[in-house]
């Protein structure tokens, strides 16, 4: 059985493979000082670029479960995901409204891929 671990630390790692199975950290977005359409984007965008560099990419996305702070904000991180998410490619999805780590995240999201 082999497991393979990426950036990881004392805490977590950032991805984690099995038998060609990726799971991936939660991704929040990289500048949380902006509204829930551009924290989406940002988190989205860091969630391709960590698939590109483990050798895999959204297309093979299985499951994603999306975190938002506020399901105010939901109509508006749909708008984003919908946008993002390729014809026929959609993973299974769940979105739950969660209270975050830090008041000024708006969404997190984390993802199970194929390798």
């Amino acid at each position: 059985m082999s497991i393979e671990r990426h950036d990881s630390g004392q805490r977590m790692s950032r991805a984690v493979i099995h038998n060609n199975v990726a799971y991936l950290c939660g991704q929040v977005p990289a500048d949380e000082n902006v509204g829930i359409r551009e924290q989406t984007a940002s988190t989205l965008k860091k969630i391709e670029n960590l698939l590109a560099e483990i050798g895999s990419d959204k297309s093979k996305l299985l499951s994603v479960t999306v975190y938002v702070r506020d399901m105010k904000d939901f109509a508006g991180m749909n708008e984003v995901w919908d946008a993002w998410v390729e014809e026929g490619q959609a993973p299974a999805r769940a979105c739950v409204e969660a209270r975050m780590a830090r008041p000024s995240l708006l969404v997190e999201m984390s993802c199970i891929a194929a390798i």
